[in-house]
């Protein structure tokens, strides 16, 4: 196979087709179209039991990792009390995300997390969250609810692999749904992106290859995809140093 394979996680949740109405793992498909776009084959990661070991030999098997969008992370897990906005939460899906960024940090495979998937970094490099925007910002900009996404200018930081992957543009505008962002920032992390009223945007993890994640959604942007063809084109340079 010449193209990477980009594992990407999914939703476990309650599904309707045709006749059937069963528990079914699921992701949109703007998230496989856009590696798909920009040449990788996406392989789907649906929530499940998995111990360290395992979550290893999976990575193994991977040129990268997409660690995508979804449910509010449990904020037992940064040792939080719930808000009364916070999602209930998917254990299964915080425990296989958390347990894939483990084994890609120590095999320095490539990742981009992507909204949830930032927040699971954070967390899992001992980070915390904010749990509702709207107590902070005083609006709900950042998500307008009803799959209604709302756009907004980022700033990227210079000098940071984000940048690097959009050509050194120091403003971008992106797609927005979210109601949680970073606090707190976890170790090894750097901030690269922020919103005009200082939100994190965007992270990168010091001492690897390619670990970046953002808030925002660029799956929903087909028009630039350059964070996946950043990933894919990193995807193939770990390929071929295996």
């Amino acid at each position: 196979m010449t193209r990477p394979l980009i594992g990407l996680t999914t939703y476990r949740q309650r599904s309707q087709s045709g006749v059937w109405d069963v528990e079914a793992s699921f992701l949109p498909a703007e998230y496989f179209d856009a590696v798909s776009r920009a040449g990788g084959v996406a392989v789907l990661l649906p929530p499940q039991p998995i111990d360290a070991a395992e979550a290893a030999v999976v990575v193994a098997g991977l040129d990268g990792l997409v660690i995508c969008g979804g449910r509010d992370v449990n904020p037992a897990t940064y040792g939080a009390e719930p808000h009364p906005t916070t999602d209930k939460p998917d254990n299964a899906r915080d425990a296989l995300e958390l347990a894939l960024y483990d084994a890609a940090i120590a095999q320095k495979v490539p990742f981009l997390g992507i909204c949830r998937g930032q927040q699971v970094l954070n967390v899992h490099q001992g980070g915390t969250l904010i749990q509702h925007l709207p107590d902070v910002v005083g609006s709900d900009k950042y998500q307008l609810g009803g799959g209604n996404y709302s756009t907004a200018e980022v700033q990227v930081l210079p000098d940071t692999l984000l940048a690097q992957a959009v050509a050194g543009d120091n403003s971008l505008t992106v797609a927005l749904y979210h109601h949680q962002a970073i606090d707190r920032l976890g170790e090894d992390l750097t901030v690269v992106a922020r919103s005009q009223d200082g939100i994190v945007e965007g992270v990168e993890l010091a001492g690897h290859p390619f670990g970046l994640a953002v808030q925002w959604h660029p799956e929903h942007t087909p028009q630039d995809n350059r964070l996946f063809e950043a990933l894919i084109a990193a995807a193939k340079q770990h390929r071929s140093s295996k």
